[in-house]
Formats: structure tokens, C-alpha cells, sequence
């Protein structure tokens, strides 16, 4: 009898000894549940500093760039005033109005002026007309016999080639500028 009961202490010690390891492998079963998601929650967040590695990277070199065009900015505003003084400047220079032409007799019809095709920019085009309207000046300065009216096409040849000269140096400080201001820009 004493073995009878040993065997039943022994089947109800092997049931409790069951239910704990049941009990046991569902929480194993939930640590390993969980212990997956932390790997992937470890991993997303490893991505996520990595991204934010890379922004922070671009950010600095945005940055970096902002203070270059800001240094540009501010390179060209000073262009800017320095171009607009020049063009002021170069207004201020008009030439002298013309008196009114004398009436010859036999004066040939003015040839139009031609534009050469290379002069495609609008100053080289107005600098090439003066430089007709100056020869034909010239042309009339001339006179078999001298009047009052040659004095005045000298005056005019005068105020014409000073417009021009000053015109010719205020186009090569602009264009001074300009390559200054390139240069400046397309230095990064």
C-alpha cells in the first residue's frame, strides 16, 4: 500500500510538474515574441539615427552653401550699386545739343549708317553709329572756306568723341564687372 500511494504522490508531483512546464513554454514563447520586437524596434531606430545622420550631413553642407550665396548676395549687391553709379554716371555725360543744321546748296545726301553684323549688342550698335555720325562731322568740318558754322562742327566733333571716349571707358568698367562678378559667382 505504501508503494500505492508513493505512485500516486509521484503521478500528482509529474501533473504539477507538466502544468509548470506549460505554463513555462508560453511565457518562453512570449520572451522570444518580445525579444523579436526589440530586435526590430533596435533595428528601425538604427535606421532612423542613420537617416537622421545623413540629414544633419545635408543639412551642414546646405548650410554651407546658404553662407556662399549669402556671401554672393551681398558680392553682387555691391556690384550692383558699383554698376549703377557707373550708369549714372555715364547719363550725367550727354553730349551737347547740336545747332541747327546750315542749309548747303550742293551737300550730298547723308549715307545711312550701317550697322556692322558683328555689333550685335545694342551699345557696340550705338557706338558704331557715333562713330559714323563722327565721320560725317568730319567730313563737314572741312569747308573750302571758313565760317562761324565750321567752329560749331568742331565743337560738336569735340563733345561727340569725349561722349564716346567716355562712353567706350564706362562700357569697360562694366564689362570689368561683369567679369569680376562671374568670376565671384563661379568661383565655388
Amino acid at each position: 500500500m505504501t508503494g500505492m500511494i508513493l505512485d500516486g504522490v509521484l503521478m500528482l508531483l509529474l501533473v504539477a510538474a507538466l502544468g509548470y512546464g506549460v505554463r513555462l513554454e508560453r511565457k518562453l514563447s512570449a520572451l522570444r515574441a518580445g525579444q523579436l520586437a526589440f530586435a526590430s524596434a533596435v533595428n528601425e531606430l538604427n535606421t532612423a539615427a542613420g537617416r537622421a545622420e545623413v540629414a544633419l550631413a545635408s543639412l551642414r553642407a546646405s548650410g554651407q552653401e546658404t553662407d556662399l550665396l549669402h556671401d554672393r548676395i551681398i558680392k553682387a549687391r555691391e556690384v550692383k550699386a558699383q554698376l549703377e553709379t557707373l550708369i549714372a554716371r555715364g547719363g550725367e555725360l550727354k553730349p551737347a545739343r547740336a545747332p541747327e543744321p546750315v542749309a548747303r546748296a550742293a551737300a550730298p545726301a547723308p549715307k545711312p549708317v550701317a550697322v556692322p553684323a558683328a555689333a550685335v549688342d545694342e551699345d557696340e550698335a550705338r557706338a558704331a553709329r557715333m562713330q559714323a555720325l563722327a565721320e560725317r562731322i568730319q567730313g563737314l568740318a572741312a569747308p573750302a572756306r571758313p565760317s562761324a558754322a565750321s567752329g560749331n562742327v568742331h565743337a560738336i566733333l569735340g563733345a561727340l568723341t569725349k561722349h564716346g571716349a567716355a562712353n567706350q571707358s564706362a562700357k569697360q568698367s562694366l564689362n570689368q564687372a561683369r567679369r569680376n562678378l562671374d568670376d565671384d559667382l563661379f568661383a565655388a
